[in-house]
């Protein structure tokens, strides 16, 4: 791949814990060094990977997780088999401690099998580690998780909530895409991925530009960096993110949070409900729902139906919790129809 990317902005830290008031302004990528440099799990990573495995294992509440095991030859790419049919690895219901010693018993193969455990909620697979190791984010009630395999190539993809990834063990390397170049990255499968969201088809280890021309072009704009243990990236909501892990074992705990009321749906659900209703209209039909979403949705602001009535806006009027809720009863209602 491309060897010239775009570094991604880095902002000072203060003070390991504290998130960067810039964060919270930006519409761009932010690498952030030495996040959580003061973090045991850190610090005992930089020891070896067996005393932040033994570390971690401490928190652990026996519950077993969830591990995609792939085998050498898929090179540690987190993707679909070669005909679409399923994915190149087994999901399997995992022991924390099984699935650590198998990370270990490897570590030394040029070329090991895929061991990957995915977004794991903390708090409930291990007890007391945020009391231990705390970060200071101004967002409400942020989604928590950690993830943890050896080498591990994570197909590029989006997230709907602004995101920081804090690397606790080992080294990944990020490469980041502005959400406009979702045509130059060759998505996949809408309903089903390997990790829920819709991902690039593009090998980015090894790039087949015949088969995916425009590639280059989001090459072009690409973002790039390699967090080292300590350190935080802050991803923006929607933008592409192929991560690799480099190390024989990799620890990653990151926080989700949205800018909107968690009451809010996806608009991946109306992105699909949209396939389903107007994707195969008439091509007049689909330019005046255009215009429909232009005037409801993307142009709207809060004078755009003034001349209605405010008892009589329903729908249109400002829209909080209990409005949401008989949006959703209404639509629940004409879809089962």
């Amino acid at each position: 791949m491309n060897s010239t990317n775009k570094p991604i902005k880095e902002v000072e830290c203060s003070q390991s814990g504290q998130v960067p008031s810039a964060v919270y302004d930006s519409s761009e990528p932010l690498v952030i060094r030495g996040l959580i440099s003061d973090w045991p799990l850190v610090k005992m990573g930089l020891k070896s990977p067996r005393e932040a495995g033994n570390y971690l294992k401490g928190f652990y509440q026996n519950l077993p997780v969830t591990a995609a095991i792939g085998e050498p030859k898929i090179d540690g790419r987190i993707f679909y088999n070669e005909d679409y049919s399923g994915f190149n690895y087994q999901s399997v219901k995992a022991d924390l401690h099984d699935l650590l010693e198998k990370i270990y018993n490897c570590a030394e193969d040029e070329n090991p099998p895929t061991f990957y455990m995915a977004s794991t909620l903390v708090d409930r697979w291990f007890s007391g580690f945020r009391e231990q190791h705390s970060l200071a984010l101004d967002a409400n009630n942020p989604l928590v998780s950690i993830w943890l395999g050896n080498r591990s190539r994570i197909a590029a993809h989006y997230d709907l909530p602004d995101n920081i990834a804090c690397s606790a063990v080992g080294r990944r390397k990020f490469t980041l895409f502005p959400p406009d170049q979702l045509a130059n990255l060759y998505p996949g499968p809408l309903d089903w991925a390997p990790g829920g969201q819709p991902i690039s088809l593009v090998d980015f280890k090894n790039p087949d530009f015949e088969k995916f021309p425009h590639f280059q072009k989001a090459l072009e704009v690409a973002q790039t960096t390699v967090l080292e243990p300590g350190d935080g990236l802050f991803i923006p909501s929607m933008w592409w993110h192929h991560v690799e892990g480099l190390e024989t074992l990799n620890i990653l705990v990151n926080y989700w949070w949205r800018q909107s009321p968690n009451y809010m749906d996806t608009p991946a659900n109306t992105l699909l409900y949209g396939l389903m209703s107007m994707r195969d209209l008439p091509a007049e039909q689909k330019q005046v729902w255009r215009q429909m979403f232009d005037y409801y949705i993307f142009d709207a602001d809060s004078n755009s139906h003034g001349h209605i009535p405010e008892q009589a806006k329903g729908s249109l009027g400002p829209i909080d919790e209990s409005l949401n809720r008989k949006i959703r009863a209404l639509l629940l209602k004409k879809i089962n129809r």
